[in-house]
């Protein structure tokens, strides 16, 4: 196979209160493998198999609405676990708290941008804190599975920080209280990644 599901690096529970342990085991185990499956067999013999997922996405206009979906969506989620870490949250430090104050002005004001524009995507898909092709960050959303590295993209640039809002990433906790989750989010962020990437 290509492409394979990565392990959470943490445990289910891990992230509770906050992200429940049932909405992680489905949304990894079900979700996630879903698209990691179902992406394996649109690219099965064809040369899109022997490419990155990074690259995929970057030229994702020249691949049928199966890769853009499930390509997308094993992109997204692999990033997105990684975003999130055990008592996390918190501030970021150093170079990306400074990026992030000179783009938004504070931290608290980065946020509620941020909120917005996860609370205002509508229907699924995805809130971005992005580095765009100038270094500057940027916030943005995308509809379904999605992303900034797509050349079909609104706004382009490198993911940093994204966050899910399908429905299937927090309706057992939060029913259709999206921005409570957004709020939760905070506290389960782990900025020693986002910085990682940052760099």
């Amino acid at each position: 196979m290509a492409f394979t599901l990565p392990a959470l690096p943490y445990a289910f529970n891990a992230l509770e209160p906050h992200i429940d342990a049932r909405t992680m085991e489905i949304h990894h185990g079900k979700h996630h493998n879903a698209y990691v499956t179902n992406l394996n067999n649109a690219v099965a013999g064809k040369p899109e198999e022997n490419l990155s997922i990074e690259e995929i996405c970057k030229n994702i206009s020249k691949y049928p609405v199966a890769v853009r979906n499930n390509g997308g969506g094993h992109y997204n989620h692999s990033l997105f676990w990684t975003s999130m870490a055990a008592n996390a949250g918190g501030q970021p430090t150093g170079a990306l708290a400074d990026a992030i104050s000179a783009a938004f002005g504070t931290f608290d004001e980065f946020k509620t941008k941020f909120n917005a524009a996860a609370a205002g995507r509508f229907g699924s898909g995805w809130a971005w804190l992005i580095k765009d092709a100038s270094g500057k960050l940027a916030i943005t959303s995308t509809p379904n599975q999605d992303n900034p590295l797509m050349d079909v993209a609104e706004v382009k640039g490198t993911p940093l920080l994204g966050l899910d809002v399908w429905e299937h990433a927090y309706y057992l906790n939060y029913q259709n209280r999206r921005p409570d989750y957004c709020a939760a989010f905070w506290n389960v962020v782990n900025w020693s990644e986002v910085a990682k990437r940052f760099k």
